[in-house]
Formats: C-alpha cells, sequence, structure tokens
C-alpha cells in the first residue's frame, strides 16, 4: 500500500487545533477515570476530524493511551481495584495481539478501518446494555482461567492495535462477564493490562511512521491529570449508572462513525 501523501494527512497544529487537543485530553482523561477504557474511542474520531487519516488517528490515539493508563490505574489501585496477576495474564495475549493489530493497521484500506470501528463499537454496546457487572465480586484464578485471558488477551490486542483503541472497551465488559469482575476491578485491570501494550504497539507504529508524536502527548499528558477524576466518579455511581453512561457515550460515536464511514465508502 502506497504511503498517504502529506495533503492527505495533515493534522492542524494552529491554535484552535491544540485547543482541541486539550479539550479531547480532558474528555478522555475523565472518560479513562470513569469507564477504565484508553480512550482510543474519541481520540481516534477527534483526530481524523483535525485532518489525520484513519490509520495514523489509531497509530497517534495508541501514544497518548500511554500516559492516560499510568494514571488511571494508579487512581484505581489506592482503593485495592486492580488485579495485577489477571493484568499481567491478559498483557501476554495482548503484546502478541497488539503487533499483528499494527501490522493490520499498515496494511488495511481506510474503508475496512472505518467500518471495523464501527462494528467494534456495535458490540461494546450491546454487551453494556445487555449485562450489568456486581461491586462485590472478584476474578477466581486457576490454570483454565489464566489461560483463556491470555487467548482472550491476543483477541483484544489485535483489536487494539488496528483500532487504535486501548482496549479497555473491549476488555471491562469482558472481564466482567467472561470472569466475574466487578466493575471496579474490571476498569482497574484493564487499564494495567493496556499500559504495556499500548508501550509496545506504539513502538510497533513509530518503526512505521505512523505516529503524530505532539499531538499524542499533548492529549496522554492533559488526560493523565484528569484521569482521577474520572475514577472518583466511578466509584461513587452504581455500576448499572455506569453502564448506562457508557452505552450512551458510545453510541453518540457509533452513529457518527457510521455516517463518516457510508461518506468514506461511496467516495
Amino acid at each position: 500500500m502506497s504511503e498517504v501523501s502529506a495533503e492527505e494527512n495533515h493534522v492542524d497544529e494552529s491554535p484552535r487545533g491544540i485547543a482541541v487537543m486539550v479539550v479531547v485530553g480532558v474528555l478522555v482523561g475523565l472518560l479513562s477515570g470513569l469507564f477504565g477504557i484508553g480512550g482510543g474511542t474519541i481520540i481516534v474520531p477527534a483526530l481524523v476530524w483535525l485532518g489525520l487519516t484513519q490509520r495514523h488517528a489509531a497509530a497517534t490515539s495508541m501514544l497518548a493511551i500511554i500516559p492516560t493508563s499510568v494514571s488511571g490505574v494508579l487512581s484505581y489501585a489506592v482503593n485495592g481495584n486492580v488485579d495485577w496477576i489477571a493484568a499481567l495474564l491478559v498483557f501476554i495475549g495482548m503484546f502478541v495481539g497488539g503487533q499483528i493489530g499494527s501490522l493490520l493497521l499498515s496494511r488495511l484500506s481506510e474503508v475496512v478501518l472505518r467500518w471495523a470501528f464501527v462494528v467494534f463499537m456495535a458490540f461494546v454496546i450491546l454487551s453494556q446494555l445487555i449485562f450489568v457487572p456486581s461491586r462485590d465480586s472478584s476474578i477466581e484464578l486457576n490454570l483454565v482461567t489464566g489461560l483463556l485471558m491470555v487467548v482472550f488477551g491476543v483477541i483484544a490486542g489485535i483489536l487494539a492495535g488496528l483500532l487504535g483503541v486501548g482496549g479497555g472497551a473491549i476488555l471491562v465488559p469482558s472481564l466482567s462477564i467472561l470472569f466475574d469482575a466487578s466493575d471496579l476491578i474490571a476498569r482497574g485491570t484493564s487499564l494495567l493490562a493496556m499500559f504495556p501494550n499500548a508501550v509496545t504497539t506504539t513502538v510497533a507504529n513509530v518503526r512505521r511512521r505512523m505516529v503524530h508524536a505532539k499531538v499524542g502527548l499533548i492529549i496522554g499528558i492533559v488526560a493523565a491529570l484528569t484521569a482521577p477524576l474520572g475514577t472518583w466518579i466511578a466509584e461513587a455511581m452504581t455500576p448499572r449508572t455506569g453502564e448506562i453512561l457508557f452505552a450512551t457515550y458510545l453510541t453518540v460515536l457509533l452513529i457518527r462513525s457510521v455516517w463518516v464511514a457510508l461518506k468514506i465508502t461511496r467516495k
């Protein structure tokens, strides 16, 4: 596949563009702490709007997720809402999957990437509406669940690397549905698992020259500062309220993503 020309992939770095990045960073930090996600579901559409292709927006999003996830993990860990062993097992799988996702990201067409993002968000919204996690449950680790977590991590890593999301949007509901984690433990563990995956995937993306470092760092640093506030809000809400808010947020993004995908497909 040929490289995207500078004209087709120029990000807006004017004062207006920087202001948008800061606002995105604030929102991402709040959403990361609130829902245990890296924020790629809002970073990617915002960067596309600022001028990047879906491919470069996804790659840059992974860089922004690194500081965001660190801040979120620390916020959840303070209250004991992180399963460190489960996060390690998931990451082992995500490390492999992330490299596969990064490779696919550099090769698939823009249309395929757009529709993959749409399908992904539709799945996450459905999972939020049909399942309500318990605030008191926890992950029970054994040989079988440990192996399943690694396999699941591979799948999550492929999606993360391909779509430019940290993986939290699929990790959080899956940790609760498949492994009986409470809503808070699922979020804290998700943020910890996605941190090293975001690092390794970003390294792969940098080697393929798909990352806009300045943009990613602006969003990521601002997000890291606001993530603790999101964590505080999450702990104050009931699990059902959190699920409804997350599904509502993703539905808005899904509608916009479908519209953009249809527009690109027609072209």
